[in-house]
């Protein structure tokens, strides 16, 4: 069988769909990799900090949606974050530990044991974040199609990915801060669990400033990780 000409992204590389193989097999392959790459974020999703001053975690996530992205595309690449925020909301643990925990302590969790969470993303703090990795898996896996993930753009692609999980995570912790949504686990206003002096200041002490290091050194790694995924498999690649 003959693959297919010039494969847009890493896993076409990776596994080629061939011409020769029917639509059934296509669609087959494009679940089991959108499914296989939603666990591969929640195997991200448990390793986690907890942090005394706000009740969205750290995570290992974005570096898992933003690799994701590239390797996947666009629409697959959204596809599974979209499958992976289906599976937390139909009660398989797949969200960070914690992620709908109050704030006060610190904890950290390195995945095992496997301590993953299920909810109603609009039940959880941290749920516009998780709605925001679709969007982050969808552009990063454009600019991918497009080549950003081979060449010096990559790192401007990851933060604009970065980015676009911001958008909506910070919007909606902001939004139940402003409406004193009551937080489940604490019974109290979630502006009571969040440090800062107003709705946003506490939006971005409780949803932005505690991430930024981490973020930049996840995205950083997910820069190295795509351009080094292409140059292996372009070695192992090349006819003998």
């Amino acid at each position: 069988m003959q693959a297919v000409a010039n494969p847009r992204t890493l896993i076409d590389v990776i596994v080629p769909q061939f011409k020769a193989d029917d639509r059934t097999y296509a669609i087959v392959r494009n679940i089991v990799l959108m499914v296989g790459f939603a666990w591969f974020v929640a195997l991200f999703a448990q390793i986690a900090m907890r942090l005394p001053w706000t009740t969205v975690p750290i995570t290992g996530q974005t570096f898992a949606v933003l690799v994701t992205g590239g390797a996947l595309g666009m629409r697959r690449g959204a596809g599974s974050l979209a499958i992976y925020m289906l599976m937390g909301m139909l009660f398989i643990p797949v969200f960070a530990p914690g992620s709908g925990a109050t704030s006060g302590s610190w904890d950290v969790h390195f995945i095992l044991p496997w301590n993953g969470t299920d909810n109603f993303v609009w039940d959880i703090s941290s749920g516009g974040y998780i709605v925001g990795f679709i969007l982050a898996a969808g552009l990063v896996g454009y600019l991918a199609e497009r080549g950003w993930d081979r060449k010096q753009w990559v790192h401007l692609g990851m933060f604009l990915g970065n980015a676009a999980i911001y958008v909506p995570g910070l919007l909606w912790l902001g939004y139940l801060i402003a409406t004193d949504w009551i937080h489940p686990a604490a019974g109290k206003p979630l502006g009571d669990l969040i440090s800062g002096s107003n709705t946003l200041d506490k939006t971005l002490m409780g949803g932005l400033y505690p991430f930024i290091v981490g973020d930049m050194m996840k995205l950083f790694l997910a820069s190295l990780t795509l351009p080094a995924a292409w140059a292996l498999v372009s070695k192992f690649k090349r006819p003998f």
